[in-house]
């Protein structure tokens, strides 16, 4: 073998291994849309990590799904748009978690109200994986997190797999045309610290749920309903993958 042909032969070795081990230590998000028509999934990545999919916003079509492979220690949130319309360039709005106008939403975050994903895929100190399914800034669409490939205790499922629209207040209904698209947090809507976790209510003794946190955790127990609502909705794992699916069936 050539000088030439065992440098080629060793590089390919390498890069070999190098996938490998970075294989090893991704972990693979499936974002599925069960839904009856097309979603617009968002990922906003915490400050400091690397986007997913290239730009942080995509169209799935109904009945589609889509994989992305996140690094060691990565976090982020993850939600869906509905009733979006977009140009050839990528500009437009949607119904419910618009990102600025943008398909694909770089770093900002979606507008309330909106269903949220979190995860927190390990740290340098805890490889331990966090993830849940938060009502905090309110609901949009039905959401499951299931973990596979799992280990090390908990993989629990985090989910709101109810529409909380079909309950939700006049008070916060979001409307489109007549129909309630999404249900905004008493945050959102109101404005006042009793509802937001701030001033003489900040803090887990002086922060309480509100009847908006009762009625969507009746609904949806394995979902955060308010900022200290850890009982029942954050679980834990080290899944090598995680299926997010978007009304998912119950």
């Amino acid at each position: 073998m050539g000088r030439f042909n065992c440098i080629i032969f060793f590089c390919l070795i390498i890069s070999s291994l190098t996938t490998s081990v970075f294989s090893s230590e991704s972990t693979k998000i499936t974002i599925a849309n069960n839904c009856n028509g097309t979603i617009w999934p968002a990922i906003l990545p915490t400050a400091g990590q690397p986007p997913l999919n290239g730009g942080g916003g995509f169209v799935l079509r109904r009945g589609r799904q889509e994989s992305v492979e996140a690094p060691k220690w990565w976090s982020g949130r993850i939600w869906a748009r509905q009733g979006c319309n977009f140009d050839n360039s990528g500009r437009g709005t949607c119904q419910t978690g618009d990102c600025d106008g943008e398909l694909r939403c770089g770093g900002v975050s979606g507008q309330p109200p909106a269903t949220v994903v979190d995860l927190t895929l390990g740290t340098e100190t805890n490889p331990i994986h966090y993830y849940d399914v938060s009502l905090v800034d309110g609901f949009n669409l039905p959401v499951a997190v299931i973990p596979a490939g799992g280990s090390s205790g908990g993989c629990g499922v985090a989910a709101c797999e109810a529409d909380v629209n079909v309950a939700c207040p006049e008070r916060l209904a979001v409307r489109r045309g007549g129909k309630v698209v999404g249900c905004e947090s008493p945050c959102l809507a109101i404005g006042e610290d009793e509802y937001c976790c701030r001033g003489a209510y900040a803090g887990r003794a002086a922060c309480k749920p509100t009847a908006y946190a009762r009625t969507v955790k009746a609904v949806c127990p394995r979902a955060l309903s308010y900022a200290y609502d850890e009982s029942r909705g954050l679980n834990t794992c080290r899944a090598r993958r995680y299926i997010v699916t978007f009304c998912p069936p119950n």
